[in-house]
């Protein structure tokens, strides 16, 4: 009997580590629900970081000033 106590004592004291170390890598990968407002901006930037407007496609033409033909 005291084999057997020690074999269950081994299995329980190995599943316990291996739920605890599954549940610390679960807390880890998930967001708080207090933190989600900050996770939010900052996979989505409010403020512009200069990449909105491509510039690619603009012609040169686009560029040059034309006198407004409606000024007075």
């Amino acid at each position: 009997m005291n084999r057997n106590r020690r074999i269950l004592f081994v299995v329980a004291l190995v599943f316990t580590l291996i739920v605890a170390l599954l549940a610390v890598d679960m807390a880890r990968r998930t967001t708080a629900p207090w933190n989600k407002k900050r996770q939010l901006e900052r996979a989505l930037p409010t403020e512009p970081d200069g990449t909105a407007i491509d510039t690619s496609l603009l012609d040169a033409s686009d560029t040059l000033f034309v006198e407004d033909s409606t000024a007075r």
